[in-house]
């Protein structure tokens, strides 16, 4: 291998390894009583580059972390974690991302998520329907997108 080869496949590798260090995981915990009231996420918003990742920690059994439909950009994975168990999910798409607790969504346990700075699915997720409360918890998250 010739040294300018050598060279620039080193300086792909660090490239590489600069890219995946890069991303960032953020701390969501599910909770029964929290800065918010009872039976939410803690933050509920929260803003994040593309390929960074929340780790959903249910501080009290009972919790888990689902996609709301209607609220992800087109192509996302969805998402359904296990009650009571932590789950880390890595968002690689730009968009505005809605989630529920499915047991406490009635009592309106709702998260938003910004993946970076396109969110061309906003008025979209803006547009589904919720009961009261969760509507109530959602109104002030989407003041916060940016």
């Amino acid at each position: 291998m010739s040294l300018s080869r050598a060279f620039a496949a080193a300086a792909l590798v660090v490239a590489g390894s600069v890219g995946a260090a890069s991303a960032a995981e953020i701390v969501v915990k599910t909770l029964n009583s929290g800065p918010g009231g009872s039976m939410v996420f803690d933050p509920s918003f929260v803003k994040i580059a593309p390929g960074d990742s929340i780790k959903f920690v249910p501080q009290d059994k009972g919790h888990n972390v689902e996609s709301i439909k209607g609220m992800a950009p087109e192509g996302a994975d969805y998402v359904k974690t296990t009650v009571g168990q932590e789950a880390v999910v890595t968002f690689p798409k730009e968009g505005i991302y809605g989630f529920k607790c499915s047991p406490h969504y009635l009592m309106g346990m709702v998260a938003l998520v910004q993946v970076g700075d396109k969110h061309e699915n906003l008025e979209q997720a803006k547009a589904v329907q919720h009961g009261k409360l969760a509507q109530k918890r959602f109104d002030p998250l989407f003041e916060k997108v940016q």
